[in-house]
């Protein structure tokens, strides 16, 4: 049986790599991102279905969910879009851009939880199963100066994603958790530093091998893959150069000689 998945943020990073690496194991995978140019770039190189729509806005939600539900089953989300505006301490927080993150990655995150769960239902009851699978974030776990408004806006999705999965206890349906630490990526970064490449490029210079996005697709892969019946409630993620939010080895890793 071919099963069907709706990946977000698909046009880039995270959410690319997953698509990619989903298609590659023969899901049926749509790729939901606001640039539809990517996504059709991306639909023409691998073969999954382009869905261009704005996640912050109810409307392209809901129309994304009864599209859905005339093309087939949903046998699982996998909602990675989000992001983080600024490094500001907050006394000095810009409350348009703590509004931005709760939007990408609370509000927005709820929404989609409630117009698919019903595909998702039906998907399970007669399929076996379906799995969602958020990706939040160490900064939902650990706070650091400069973090706050991502920390509490991935604190808040990560707590959704708690309370979801207590709230389907009994229902065959998969409630999974993806935190990387530092992932390189083409844009997050670049992003939250307001395009400032030179800035963006010192978060992981020096570092050796931080995660990837292949990276962290393979695990969601992993998890969406198992036995219906293991559930991987929360994978926390790091490069090794990253033992701890804060701790961070720059320069190559290196045995200890006594």
């Amino acid at each position: 049986m071919t099963r069907r998945v709706v990946v977000t943020g698909a046009s880039s990073g995270i959410g690319e790599a997953t698509a990619r690496m989903l298609r590659s194991l023969g899901w049926d995978v749509v790729g939901v991102a606001r640039r539809a140019e990517r996504l059709e770039a991306l639909e023409a190189e691998t073969g999954i279905v382009a869905y261009a729509a704005d996640l912050t806005r109810g409307e392209d939600i809901d129309a994304l969910a009864e599209w859905l539900a005339e093309t087939g089953p949903v046998h699982a989300l996998v909602q990675v879009a989000g992001g983080a505006r600024g490094t500001d301490l907050v006394e000095h927080g810009d409350p348009v851009d703590w509004q931005w993150m709760f939007e990408v990655n609370v509000v927005s995150t709820q929404r989609l939880v409630a117009a698919l769960l019903p595909l998702l239902r039906d998907a399970a009851a007669s399929d076996g199963h379906a799995d969602t699978v958020f990706v939040t974030s160490t900064a939902a776990q650990t706070a650091y100066p400069g973090g706050a408004g991502y920390n509490a806006a991935k604190a808040a999705e990560a707590m959704l994603v708690h309370a979801l999965r207590l709230e389907l206890n009994g229902e065959p349906l998969r409630v999974i958790e993806i935190a990387p630490g530092m992932v390189a990526t083409e844009e997050f970064s670049l992003n939250r530093l307001r395009g400032d490449q030179n800035a963006a490029d010192r978060v992981y210079e020096d570092v050796e091998n931080p995660l990837t996005g292949d990276d962290v697709a393979g695990v969601i892969a992993y998890a969406l893959e198992a036995p219906g019946h293991v559930n991987l409630d929360l994978v926390t993620m790091r490069p090794v150069a990253q033992s701890a939010q804060h701790a961070l080895a720059r320069g190559p890793l290196r045995v200890r000689q006594d």
